[in-house]
């Protein structure tokens, strides 16, 4: 008999688990190196992102203003958010800017930025829950309405 022919269940046993074991060290290999802390960054700076920017429509003399936050760059994309602010209330939070490059990122925001909106207007604040499974888009978001509201000066 060929010794190559030999029934031997233990060798093939450990050859497997170090293909196995193998495979799994060059696909971890491959993971990106940045933690969550440094993927977020901080705000990038914005031509007149600064300043609030009052709104010309009639209302604007009622005490009526929109503001535009920082675009805040994150791990999939930039997220930019803009607030109308009447009388000292927020009245509309909406998303100037967000991920959109796949199909992916189109599925989740689909989800979040209704979500994250209807926060901040329960909120009155920047103070608002990570959606679940978008949370770099939260953070983004978080810190852009931040700024918009720094900016509104609430």
């Amino acid at each position: 008999m060929h010794p190559l022919k030999k029934n031997r269940p233990l060798r093939r046993i450990v050859l497997a688990s170090a293909a196995t074991v193998s495979g799994m060290v060059l696909l971890l290999s491959l993971k990106p190196h940045t933690s969550p802390a440094l993927a977020v960054g901080t705000p990038a700076p914005t031509a007149g992102a600064s300043s609030p920017a009052a709104d010309s429509s009639p209302g604007a003399a009622t005490g009526s203003r929109t503001v535009t936050g920082d675009s805040v760059d994150t791990r999939w994309g930039p997220v930019q958010v803009r607030v109308t602010v009447e009388n000292g209330k927020l009245t509309d939070v909406t998303a100037v800017t967000y991920p959109t490059e796949n199909p992916r990122d189109q599925e989740i925001n689909a989800y979040a930025i209704p979500e994250l909106r209807r926060e901040a207007l329960d909120a009155q604040s920047a103070d608002i829950d990570t959606v679940s499974g978008a949370t770099y888009t939260s953070d983004g978001y978080r810190q852009s309405l931040q700024s918009a509201l720094d900016s509104a000066g609430l």
